[in-house]
């Protein structure tokens, strides 16, 4: 599947309109519902494998991928049986029960991670999943995700010393959606 094709996908499938409320507390008048394109078997292979592209040409030494709870899990699923790299799962909190961790699957501290997300806004989330990783001990210096709506993302994760990557860029998936809109409507 190319990237055009993909996008396409992304913006059929997931791209909605109306009145949203976003995690960042921001109003918008579009959407991307990540569970419905996480959910599709096909739209998450072709995820896994360009984010799998994604983390190997820009973190290379990467030997591992690590996936925030729950949106990217699915991702950093589909991304480590494309890549072969083993992931971690970030939780957004520490759980009180079991082994009460809150990175969960094996790691060592100093190992160098490669980031994944699914959609980022402001950044938030991701910050608060790069802390988790640093205090445990491990390495972030670039995350991936699947679109940057273009909302300072970047810019919070580049105060921390992450690069932001992203398969998509919000302004592509609403020009594609115009476009698509033209040729329906």
């Amino acid at each position: 599947m190319t990237p055009d094709e993909l996008g396409e996908l992304l913006v059929d499938r997931a791209l909605l309109e109306g009145d949203f409320v976003l995690r960042s507390g921001k109003r918008s008048s579009w959407y991307l519902d990540k569970y419905r394109f996480e959910t599709e078997p096909d739209i998450l292979r072709a995820l896994g494998e360009r984010l799998a592209e994604a983390a190997l040409e820009h973190e290379p030494e990467a030997v591992r991928l690590a996936g925030p709870a729950l949106g990217a899990v699915a991702l950093a699923a589909s991304a480590a049986m494309a890549s072969g790299l083993p992931f971690i799962i970030v939780r957004g909190e520490t759980k009180e029960y079991g082994t009460a961790r809150r990175i969960e699957g094996p790691f060592e501290q100093g190992e160098l991670v490669c980031l994944l997300e699914d959609v980022v806004t402001s950044g938030g989330a991701l910050a608060e999943a790069v802390s988790a990783l640093r205090d445990e001990g491990l390495v972030v210096r670039n995350a991936v995700c699947v679109v940057d709506r273009e909302e300072g993302g970047s810019d919070a994760l580049a105060r921390l010393g992450v690069r932001l990557r992203a398969l998509f860029r919000a302004q592509e998936l609403l020009e594609m959606h115009k476009t698509a809109a033209k040729r329906h409507g």
